[in-house]
């Protein structure tokens, strides 16, 4: 038993002094450069300015359709990539926003449509997602609904 941990021990000590050379003098200054220069870039993103974060279509009737758009900028230092825009809900649908990469200093816009549904005052709120740090960004879009006139309201009956 002593001979085979006296065995293991010389090995391991053959195999620590075998390592001569310095860590230190394996580093490429090439990757050091390369390494600094992709995090630097790695902690640019692209900044979504919109010309309004909020819409008021003000008194509509029940179930007019409205429409509004927004304005957007990249104020960033990298492409800004809007992946996905949705809304709260199925009776706003936002629409025609480009895909392709919006370089800093560009602008872009995408249209959202209200079916007019609900009544009194409704709020939406309209999802952004994009590159930028965040990763999301919302406008929101508001109206008052006027009840619908030819609506048939059914009287309530009297209790006896």
């Amino acid at each position: 038993m002593k001979k085979i941990i006296l065995g293991l021990s010389a090995m391991c000590l053959i195999a620590f002094a075998s390592c001569k050379e310095n860590a230190a003098k394996k580093i490429d200054e090439t990757n050091i450069a390369a390494a600094a220069e992709r995090d630097a870039v790695a902690t640019k993103f692209p900044v979504i300015e919109f010309d309004k974060k909020e819409h008021d279509f003000g008194e509509i009737e029940a179930k007019t359709a409205v429409e509004t758009t927004f304005n957007y900028k990249n104020s960033g230092d990298a492409p800004l990539v809007i992946t996905d825009i949705k809304s709260s809900c199925g009776c706003t649908v936002p629409q025609d926003w480009s895909r392709a990469p919006l370089l800093p200093g560009e602008s872009g816009k995408f249209s959202v449509k209200f079916n007019g549904s609900g009544s009194n005052k409704v709020s939406k709120t309209i999802t952004v997602t994009a590159n930028t740090e965040k990763g999301s960004e919302t406008v929101r879009i508001t109206a008052f609904v006027k009840p619908d006139p030819n609506k048939v309201v059914k009287p309530v009956a009297a209790k006896s």
